[in-house]
């Protein structure tokens, strides 16, 4: 079976990692980037060598993103990020081929160890399963 397995993060975060702390968000020192970097590197490199990986990808910040609706007249509205509504949002994923849930789910389990600064509030790590067959094309 296949699953998304997704990490949030908000605009807080992303700044937080350049050394700007923000509320409850505390500054990354280098030491600590490179610290995540090689631990999701390593946590990669298991996941290909156990062929459960079919990507992995870390998103852009959220004032890198656009946001595109409908507006009342039908047309459409583009935005730029960050948007006030929006707290959290998708910061990176892993596309995973697992036997099991229960497997998947130690995986985020371990997707959770990733170090980080002292006092940093930890986002769940949301999996979702994905259907062999979407049911039609968009």
């Amino acid at each position: 079976m296949k699953y998304l397995v997704m990490v949030q993060g908000s605009q807080a975060d992303y700044e937080a990692m350049t050394g700007k702390p923000s509320g409850d968000r505390p500054a990354w020192s280098e030491q600590e980037l490179q610290a995540m970097f090689a631990f999701m590197g390593e946590l990669n490199n298991d996941l290909a060598e156990s062929g459960e990986l079919i990507d992995a990808q870390g998103l852009t910040e959220p004032a890198q993103a656009r946001f595109v609706s409908k507006g009342k007249d039908g047309r459409p509205v583009v935005t730029d990020g960050p948007y006030g509504e929006t707290k959290e949002v998708l910061a990176g994923y892993w596309l995973l081929e697992c036997a099991s849930l229960e497997r998947v789910t130690e995986i985020a389990q371990r997707v959770l160890e990733c170090p980080g600064p002292e006092g940093l509030v930890e986002p769940p790590v949301v999996i979702r399963s994905v259907p062999d067959s979407a049911g039609g094309e968009c």
